[in-house]
């Protein structure tokens, strides 16, 4: 049967950028084999599920196909099937919004943001 490191595996399947990177992952805790802790080292095998903490999102993968080189993108798609659930979706309510370091609102601003928020109470 033939198995890989996840670090590595998640690097030839294109998740993360770099093998250091999933290695890094792993030893953070972001990584998990069928809901277990991930060292770098540990063994996946087609089958197995990964979970994958980036950028604020959770990735749920099924291991198809055991990989060990980066391949090109269509190549690397065919490796994995994701059942991550879809994100739920944003509110169509409009939030009124400041820019960031934009100080603080103007007299004018500010009759402005208290009548908006007077319309939705």
């Amino acid at each position: 049967m033939e198995s890989t490191r996840v670090d590595r595996w998640l690097w030839a399947v294109r998740l993360t950028k770099t093998r250091p990177d999933a290695a890094a992952a792993c030893r953070g805790g972001h990584v998990r084999v069928n809901d277990k802790p991930a060292k770098p080292a540990t063994t996946v095998v087609p089958g197995d599920e990964v979970r994958f903490r980036i950028g604020g999102t959770t990735r749920i993968l099924d291991v198809v196909r055991v990989i060990q080189k980066r391949v090109g993108a269509p190549d690397a798609a065919t490796c994995f099937v994701d059942r991550t659930p879809k994100p739920p979706p944003e509110s169509a309510i409009p939030v009124a919004r400041r820019d960031r370091g934009a100080g603080r609102p103007t007299k004018r601003e500010r009759r402005v943001l208290d009548a908006f928020r007077s319309q939705d109470s």
